[in-house]
């Protein structure tokens, strides 16, 4: 009620006046009836009524409420003051933008990856379900531990399988054949992750089922842009890999996996499968009430029964555990978040003291207007609300300007390299505005705006009445304890900018070492491509090596092709691993000899990527079916398993304990290649082992169809774009219309695979770079200022013959001191910060002795050039000038 009494005043005021008006014409018309003259009646009526002016305030004071009368009078005054100084008000306005901007970029990731939860109903019963060791965790299933987990329904609710989404199909059945992505999932898939079938349904759990049929769901954007959105199209065959599928079901748009999927089959794998091999994952929904601690307590006796069941698989330090599905698929990816996140609370910092050393010099300007007003009887409280509310003002717009500049500038940044941040989407389409980032812009406004406002507030409320209107107006300026305030402020921005900067350094530093990591091979001009096999056609051997074989002869006849290799992984994209026993040699109580890498390739994929021999020979079309089975091993597996001895002499046998599909005859060493980097750069090689594929059983070539794709090399004599479109044609032809994907160079591959590295650098070297140009304002500013409001006394000095070196100098010591002060905190205070970014690093300490000497020295440099500045003005004060103001 008070408040609707608030809101309309003016026309509510214009309202009272009309009525008032009204009355006093109808007691002069009263008056005039009782006969008397006009101006008489007036008169009389004007004395019945009162004084209308008197009445309109009281009505006004009725209508008001004192507290936001005071703020918006307070608000118009701030405007006023502001308006009055452009350039003050632009450059604080735009200091605050830059700290809030890089703040709501930098929140805007964390709310998307780590605080939006999954889009799923209920996605805190969601779990992954994990193997655990020793050496950590890592997701991962075969068929019986998903029936071992499948059996747990005390604690979840629904279990469900899915691959990795590697393998890729064909779309085919029209003039232009399509891969896509593929999934294949258990029959409760759908309903753990409460998909919304908007057309059809989801697989029956026969279909789902060994020879279930041939039965597919599609994503919504492949039923829009495959299928024209066709409403009937439940119950229509399409074509994948040649092979009749019917369609079920269209999922809705809102339904997003991890990986993104265009369709999804039924898994159909057989539930009294032995074979140990991990080639898909599987997530639950946990019961309701149910937590996580209550699951991994089941999880650790179904371990137990997992190993009386299937014998000695896992080994005793191994067990079974369950992790929110949200923290499976953010990863390691929150702490370098976080680390971020204090990166840029740092620049906030920074902008504040800039801030607040600046509104610590407009104060020191306007403390005669301030005991003015305290002389007219304005109130302590009342000073500090009214610059309050003008450091608010400055925050407010200033936080309105980052959040634009903010959002549209990691945006961008999104599009240049997301960084391979989950959750993120295509180019960082998932971030989006919403009202949390609206809330913290707002909050983090406010806060900084009674952070950077509260000390000169504070500062200038304390004005010393007397003797500040004793002061002549160009007198009364910095006082002792506020220039105390702003030195220590410039010191602090000094120390936060350093640290800011040492951290940008450490991980340049990270990024060319990486960069100078030789991956083992040559990456330059070798084009990569991935085809889809996972048809009925590639079930066996003989008929992946033909299609190489044709497909690698076809492009070998191309012109700009060296050449051509193919096979089941490439070096940084990864492969799979296996266990191995070496014939003869005692393994004691462990199940195998070790674990290495597995490639499957064919007979030039050394030449192709340039990968030396060191030892022995390289596959050639003498290893096929009917020769004695062969193997090459690595240079780390040769020192780690035969140290003293010659691996060339002893055989391998491969897959042990992984299941029939992996049995197979003892393989001879023929041969030792030098170690590539698989997984990552920054990744130690690990034993690999490598198998022609021609000799690889048809069992393991169907799996390995079904679950990765069959990646092409092909090494070119000049720039490896010129050719693909010969290349992919010449592909086609050789494999009956099959198209290709994901094609990239080696370079760009290599490029992928440090997209983490380059984002976190190119952020800290913008946070950096931002900390350490503020700063520079921040320490010239001071020191311009200082030199304002010593005119007069520099003017003396000159007058009494003192030199402008020696002027020079004395304001460059004062401002270099400060520096320096800030310098020393600064690589105190990163000596310790720097820790922080440990696991962030590679080739580098987090006490880095390049970052630690190169750093300061910048630092010095800079200031002492936004130092200098203020000094050579110094020197041309006219001493005449000076003293006649005086």
């Amino acid at each position: 009620m008070h408040l609707q009494r608030f809101m309309h005043r003016r026309r509510k005021d214009a309202d009272l006046a009309e009525e008032m008006s009204a009355h006093l014409a109808f007691e002069e018309d009263a008056n005039t009836a009782r006969g008397l003259q006009p101006k008489e009646a007036h008169r009389q009526a004007r004395l019945r009524f009162g004084n209308p002016q008197t009445t309109r305030e009281q009505v006004w004071r009725y209508r008001s409420i004192p507290w936001l009368d005071d703020i918006a009078r307070d608000l118009r005054f701030v405007i006023r003051s502001l308006a009055k100084t452009p350039g003050f008000s632009i450059i604080a306005i735009l200091v605050i933008a830059v700290g809030i901007g890089v703040n709501t970029a930098v929140f805007s990731v964390i709310n998307t990856v780590l605080l939006k939860p999954l889009s799923y109903p209920d996605p805190q019963a969601l779990v992954q379900l994990m193997n655990s060791g020793p050496r950590g965790s890592f997701p991962g299933a075969n068929v019986p531990k998903y029936n071992i987990w499948r059996k747990q329904t005390s604690v979840f609710q629904q279990v469900a399988g899915y691959d990795f989404g590697g393998a890729g199909l064909n779309l085919t059945g029209g003039d232009h054949p399509q891969q896509v992505q593929g999934i294949h999932v258990t029959s409760d898939y759908f309903a753990m992750f409460g998909a919304p079938l908007i057309i059809g349904r989801s697989f029956t759990a026969a279909e789902d089922s060994p020879n279930g049929g041939r039965n597919v769901v599609l994503s919504y954007s492949l039923w829009k842009s495959r299928f024209g959105g066709n409403p009937n199209i439940v119950g229509t065959p399409i074509q994948i890999d040649n092979q009749p599928y019917l369609v079920v079901g269209v999922v809705g748009r809102s339904f997003v996996t991890d990986p993104v999927g265009d369709l999804w089959l039924p898994f159909q794998f057989d539930p009294n499968s032995h074979d140990m091999a991990h080639y898909f994952t599987v997530a639950a929904r946990l019961k309701s009430g149910i937590t996580i601690q209550q699951a991994n307590a089941q999880l650790k006796l179904t371990a137990e029964q997992y190993q009386r069941e299937y014998g000695g698989a896992p080994a005793s330090q191994e067990g079974f555990s369950v992790i929110s599905l949200q923290e499976s698929i953010i990863g390691d990816t929150r702490y370098s978040l976080f680390i971020l996140f204090g990166a840029v609370i740092f620049v906030l910092l920074i902008a504040c003291a800039n801030v607040a050393n600046l509104l610590l010099a407009r104060a020191s300007v306007r403390k005669r207007e301030f005991a003015t007003r305290a002389a007219l009887g304005a109130g302590r409280a009342q000073i500090i609300r009214q610059l309050l509310t003008e450091s608010l003002a400055l925050s407010l717009t200033g936080g309105l300007l980052g959040l634009i500049v903010g959002f549209v500038g990691l945006r961008l940044l999104l599009n240049v390299s997301p960084g391979g941040i989950p959750r993120l989407g295509e180019d960082g389409s998932a971030v989006t505005l919403d009202a949390h980032i609206l809330i913290f812009t707002l909050g983090i406004s406010v806060l900084t705006g009674i952070l950077f406002g509260l000390v000169p507030a504070i500062s200038a409320s304390r004005t010393n009445l007397a003797a500040t209107l004793n002061e002549s107006s160009s007198r009364s300026g910095l006082g002792l304890r506020s220039g105390k305030i702003r030195s220590g402020l410039v010191v602090t921005e000094m120390a936060l900018a350093l640290i800011l900067v040492i951290g940008a350094g450490l991980l340049i530093r990270t990024y060319l070492k990486l960069q100078a990591v030789d991956p083992g091979f040559e990456t330059h001009n070798v084009l990569t491509m991935a085809m889809s096999i996972s048809g009925d056609r590639f079930q066996k051997s003989a008929n992946v090596d033909q299609i190489i074989r044709d497909g690698t002869d076809r492009l070998k006849a191309l012109p700009g092709v060296a050449n051509a290799a193919a096979g089941c992984c490439l070096p940084l994209v990864g492969g799979f691993g296996v266990p191995f026993d070496i014939v003869g040699r005692p393994k004691g109580a462990n199940r195998s000899t070790g674990g290495a890498g597995y490639y499957s390739v064919s007979g030039n994929y050394f030449d192709v990527f340039r990968i030396p021999v060191l030892r022995g020979r390289v596959f050639t079309d003498r290893d096929n079916a009917a020769s004695p089975n062969v193997v090459m091993i690595n240079e780390t597996m040769a020192k780690q398993y035969w140290p003293n001895g010659d691996p060339l002499k002893d055989r391998l046998l491969t897959g042990v304990g992984m299941g029939p599909i992996f049995a197979e005859p003892a393989r001879q060493i023929i041969g030792i290649v030098g170690d590539t980097h698989d997984g990552a750069l920054n990744e130690t090689p690990r034993p690999t082992m490598y198998f022609p594929v021609a000799q690889m059983p048809d069992a393991e070539t169907a799996l390995n169809s079904r679950v990765a794709p069959l990646w092409w090399a092909i090494r070119t004599k000049g720039d490896p774009h010129d050719v693909v479109a010969s290349i992919t044609a010449a592909l086609r032809d050789a494999t009956g219309g099959l198209p290709v994907a994901h094609v990239l160079t080696m370079d760009e591959i290599v490029l992928h695979t440090t997209a983490r590295q380059r984002f976190n650098m190119l952020l800290l070297i913008i946070f950096g770079a931002s900390g350490l140009l503020m700063a520079a304002i921040g320490v010239y500013g001071l020191m311009a200022y200082s030199v304002q409001q010593r005119t007069q006394e520099i003017g003396i000095r000159m007058a009494l013959g003192a030199q402008a070196s020696s002027l020079r100098n004395m304001v460059i010591r004062q401002g270099m001191t400060l520096a320096l002060l800030g310098v020393a905190v600064g690589i105190a205070g990163a000596f310790w910060l720097t820790r922080l970014l440990a696991s962030l690093l590679f080739g580098v300490t987090a006490w880095d002795p390049a970052a630690f000497l190169a750093t300061p020295f910048l630092l010095t440099a800079v200031a002492l050039l936004a130092i200098w500045i203020p000094a050579r003005l110094a020197t041309d004060i006219d001493p005449m000038t000076a003293l006649r103001s005086e």
